[in-house]
């Protein structure tokens, strides 16, 4: 199909030169497109808050214990701090290039480029999980709808498995081309669906443990929400990694500000509604789960080794039965499939942005004329998403999972990055007022410094081969090499792109903005 090529008009700011309100540009972005509630769909479906539980209530259990539901709270803290820097960030700057246009106005374009790197490379690592997570769960609910063993095997072989992944990746950049509301409705229905399954399994989880059916059950304690009480700081922060990843893609509905009503503050308020569903919903289903079934090594404990990796899997037979049991898979699957196509937003508009301010190449800035989306972003990321798991699936499944342990350094890398933006582009007012004070500069400083020190302890436990599948590289942990390897491969780009447009990096389109002319609210 074909591309509109924004180029600017009469009037208009010329490449290479910025303009009077400091080279913020238009992109050509189909406006109006979202309200505040489809903001906030788009925030909780990027997260796919089903799958995060699956996938993370068992080994939160395993590093922490009964402490599980106090980590989810202190995983949710420095989240909900930066989400105030993001909603200030908003106000001043509705750009769909988020972190990267924030950072590069406060810290100038080279640490604003490797923001925005830091975002693409971890959304692109989500990506190819979830579209991994999806295929396995087509064929295990096609298993379980058709009562045939051999056909949930399917998933086994790798062939088969690579070929359904790259079908749903293909599907899903497709949707994502068309623009956000073309499955507005789908999103909604899948959101749903998720929330009320979610629902169902807490409720039928507290009576199960109430009925003391399970010997492994336990009582409600307070002392569960207490994040003191876990046995080491080891143990904490490793817990708190897992909870970080999942509440990230909540800013999923910051990228989309271009495209929503009420630009300038739809989107925070949007981004916090996410944050408090996500909190409640993981609180409750976390808190119901250990009631029901303990945190133990053992049998149905969350923390059993067999099964801390898909817990709803094990849990869905004996808590709901087998009639209502199908339902959670069919919720995992939703929330992945839900999730794969919202999170090609931020990352299609983001290096739109980047295409846009020449900090990429200007392709990329190419939006399409009837779906007002970045459409050769958006192909370019799905392209590299089936890329990247299929030579990650083949090369070895330890090095695909190493690459999603990796994923929180580029989480807290990005997200501390934007928060201690906030702080320093808003400098000149914090003593304006005590609200300035507090959300444009206090709750981001504390954020950044949370998410900063999670990033060095993470750093560090990396270099043991231990973490994450147990390989390594000439005696460094694969995950440590993964991870800062990639930051790097990101200097390395950016090194090549400072050579083809000086002019960013010179900080001549984009540029970095005095606080005192920031315009007061």
């Amino acid at each position: 199909m074909t591309q509109l090529d924004v180029r600017p008009q009469a009037g208009d700011t010329v490449r290479g030169a910025a303009p009077a309100d400091g080279g913020v540009r238009g992109k050509g972005l189909g406006g109006n497109s979202v309200g505040l509630m489809g903001s906030a769909v788009i925030g909780i479906s990027t997260v796919a808050p089903v799958y995060c539980l699956t996938s993370t209530l068992g080994s939160t259990a395993g590093e922490v214990g009964v402490q599980m539901p106090a980590v989810f709270l202190a995983g949710f803290l420095p989240m909900l701090l930066v989400a105030f820097a993001y909603r200030e960030l908003n106000k001043a700057m509705p750009d769909c290039g988020t972190s990267f246009t924030w950072t590069v106005k406060a810290f100038g374009p080279r640490v604003g480029w490797m923001c925005g790197w830091g975002l693409v490379i971890a959304t692109i690592i989500v990506l190819s999980n979830l579209a991994g997570v999806a295929t396995s769960y087509f064929w295990l609910l096609a298993g379980e709808i058709t009562g045939s063993g051999s056909i949930a095997a399917l998933d086994d072989s790798k062939p088969v498995h690579i070929v359904t992944c790259l079908v749903l990746i293909a599907i899903a950049t497709a949707i994502s081309y068309r623009g956000m509301t073309a499955t507005k409705g789908l999103q909604y229905a899948l959101v749903g669906l998720q929330l009320v399954v979610l629902g169902l399994f807490v409720a039928m989880a507290v009576q199960k443990a109430h009925s003391g059916e399970f010997a492994s059950s336990l009582h409600f304690s307070w002392s569960w929400l207490n994040p003191l009480a876990v046995q080491s700081f080891a143990a904490f922060t490793a817990g708190l990694s897992l909870s970080i990843f999942m509440f990230w893609g909540w800013d999923a509905c910051l990228t989309a500000n271009e495209e929503t009503t009420g630009s300038e503050k739809t989107p925070g308020r949007a981004a916090l509604i996410a944050m408090v569903v996500l909190v409640g919903s993981y609180l409750a289903t976390g808190v119901a789960a250990q009631m029901a079934v303990g945190s133990g090594t053992s049998g149905l404990g969350l923390a059993n080794p067999g099964t801390s990796d898909n817990v709803f899997a094990a849990l869905a037979g004996p808590v709901m039965g087998p009639g209502l049991g199908v339902l959670l898979f069919i919720a995992v699957l939703a929330s992945a499939a839900a999730s794969l196509q919202t999170t090609f937003i931020p990352v299609a508009r983001t290096v739109l942005a980047m295409s846009t301010y020449e900090a990429l190449p200007p392709s990329y800035a190419r939006v399409h004329p009837r779906f007002r989306t970045p459409g050769r972003a958006t192909i370019t990321a799905g392209v590299a998403t089936g890329v990247f798991y299929t030579v990650m699936t083949l090369v070895s499944e330890h090095v695909l999972v190493d690459t999603i342990y990796a994923l929180g350094l580029m989480i807290c890398f990005y997200y501390a990055l934007t928060a201690f933006a906030c702080a320093w582009y808003f400098r000149a007012e914090l003593t304006r007022s005590v609200r300035d004070l507090v959300f444009k500069g206090l709750f981001p400083v504390v954020g950044g410094i949370l998410l900063t020190a999670v990033f060095g302890k993470t750093l560090h436990d990396m270099w043991n081969p231990a973490y994450g599948s147990g390989s390594s590289v000439f005696g460094v942990g694969s995950v440590f090499v993964i991870g800062v390897g990639l930051l790097l491969l990101g200097v390395v780009l950016m090194l090549v792109m400072r050579r083809r447009s000086p002019a960013f990096f010179r900080g001549e389109v984009l540029t970095k903005e005095t606080p005192a002319l920031v315009v007061a609210d």
